[in-house]
């Protein structure tokens, strides 16, 4: 069982099993209490209820930049020069203590791991089966992640592997959110193109493109390119007949602890999965359950398949890098029963430590490391060309969507995050995204064309901080205008309207997103 997806079954199994034998009336119970319980915001006095309406109403002025719009990560956003470094400050409201904690998350999240057994107790542990050495490896410079090009490796994508439900309890698994897909029974969760010493690889990715050419309403011609993926050198016998290859891209490490910070009745008030008010967007909540079991709302992962910034990160030691950790304790990461080997070779675990090979508090540290990661402050946002693209941004439909300010709860765990009113450009739900983006795989609720939408703040950074401009989930996008161009199902309009504007026009909103 591939354990980026099984996470409470491998940490609790007692408790993944009585849930598992819930009815389906059970279940829409459950999500019925869920959905009554954070309704309305339950963290706000009646005066500030109104202050934060007030403040979270769409703009309607484009004359000027909005009131504290250049702070897009509240008072802990980064104002420090623009450089390479410029996702990789700490929150700026962070106590003298915290800003210690983050500094050694961060030399956890840099630490690149050994197989075992080694001489360096603290570090061994890799694989045997992994992606990466070190969280850094993939989120280099805390940045955007990118296909490989040419002879370049792919350290920084992988293959997430998934196949259709064939059994009653697996579909029941599915509805009771204790999985969010199935894995492949041979290979796992995800292909993984390294090994330790002593063991074969699983494979490699193989991609290939095909231009496809798009004439833009005022004859402009831009070529996108669509990409096919396969698998070659597999080392442990075929895939499943129904397994799919869907490749991931590192995303961005800004504003984690924010967006976990939103309250959970501002996703629900977003959401609209029947299309009740008839605009063609119908935005569904993701539901996943946390550790205890309890219903939660997705938030991180390219379909909403995690609802804390603990989960995604363990989820990451455990499929990237094959470490074991308190929430995920196998220590044989992404192995399968189909392979043996894998599963025979030493683990990391140090006794005098802890019982997994990233014992507390490794994985206290890199969570907090990774929440506390500073949004950079906006540049050029009177700039008459930027608001321009903000006024297309909005008219077009765009920001339907990429829903552009919160203010976060004012019961958020981490004091640094309690009450800001931040700008990540995003609702969190999952949408249709057409089929041209389609990977036909399921996670969670999310079937094979719907993502969730994309944070937009630090986008303007990429190639500052990355050295590249590929964009989307797969890194197909070359360009935001390409991306754009990509987009479907729930946002064609908004594409549409976008191919069909004037050279200048379309500038102007593709300045107002290189400004975030």
């Amino acid at each position: 069982m591939a354990v980026a997806v099984a996470f409470l079954t491998a940490s609790n199994g007692a408790l993944a099993a009585g849930l598992s034998e819930q009815s389906s009336a059970d279940i829409a119970q459950e999500v019925e209490a869920f959905t009554a319980r954070w309704l309305a915001r339950d963290d706000l006095s009646g005066k500030d209820r109104k202050r934060v309406e007030a403040v979270a109403q769409p703009a309607r002025d484009f004359s000027r930049p909005e009131n504290f719009e250049i702070m897009q990560g509240g008072a802990g956003t980064s104002t420090k020069i623009v450089s390479r470094d410029a996702f990789s400050h700490f929150n700026q409201n962070l106590t003298f203590e915290e800003e210690e904690q983050f500094k050694l998350g961060n030399a956890l999240f840099r630490k690149l791991w050994v197989s075992s057994p080694a001489s360096t107790k603290a570090s061994d542990g890799l694989g045997p089966l992994f992606n990466a050495r070190a969280c850094q490896s993939c989120h280099l410079k805390d940045g955007r992640g990118h296909p490989p090009e040419g002879d370049a490796d792919a350290t920084s994508m992988f293959l997430r592997l998934s196949r259709a439900a064939s059994t009653d309890q697996e579909r029941a698994d599915l509805e009771n959110f204790l999985l969010s897909n199935h894995p492949d029974p041979a290979y796992g969760g995800q292909l993984q193109d390294l090994a330790v010493p002593g063991l074969k690889a699983e494979g490699h990715m193989r991609i290939s493109y095909e231009e496809q050419e798009v004439r833009l309403g005022d004859g402009t011609i831009v070529h996108l390119r669509k990409p096919s993926y396969s698998v070659s050198d597999l080392a442990y016998g075929p895939m499943h007949p129904d397994t799919t290859l869907s490749p991931r891209i590192a995303p961005p490490m800004i504003g984690m602890g924010l967006i976990e910070a939103i309250h959970p009745s501002d996703f629900l008030a977003s959401a609209d999965p029947e299309d009740a008010d008839g605009d063609g967007i119908s935005g569904e909540v993701s539901l996943v359950r946390d550790l205890g079991g309890d219903l939660s709302i997705g938030r991180f992962g390219w379909k909403a398949q995690n609802p804390t910034v603990r989960k995604q990160s363990a989820s990451a030691f455990a499929g990237d890098i094959g470490i074991s950790t308190p929430d995920v304790p196998r220590h044989n990461g992404d192995c399968t029963d189909a392979q043996p080997d894998c599963l025979e070779m030493p683990s990391g675990v140090e006794a005098s430590l802890g019982d997994t090979e990233a014992p507390d508090p490794v994985l206290d540290l890199v969570t907090f490391y990774s929440e506390n990661l500073a949004v950079p402050a906006r540049r050029d946002v009177d700039d008459p060309a930027v608001l321009a693209g903000k006024k297309a941004f909005y008219s077009l439909g765009c920001s339907d969507c990429h829903r552009p300010k919160y203010v976060t709860s004012r019961e958020a765990a981490n004091a640094a995050h309690r009450f800001q009113l931040i700008w990540p450009y995003s609702d969190f739900l999952l949408h249709d995204m057409g089929e041209g983006l389609a990977d036909g795989q399921r996670v969670g609720q999310a079937d094979g064309q719907e993502w969730r939408t994309a944070p937009l703040w630090g986008i303007g950074l990429t190639e500052t901080v990355s050295g590249h401009t590929f964009f989307l989930h797969d890194g197909r996008a070359r360009s935001l205008t390409e991306a754009i161009l990509w987009h479907g199902g729930e946002a064609q309009t908004a594409r549409d309207g976008f191919a069909a504007l004037e050279a200048t026009d379309r500038q102007a909103l593709i300045s107002f997103l290189e400004s975030l």
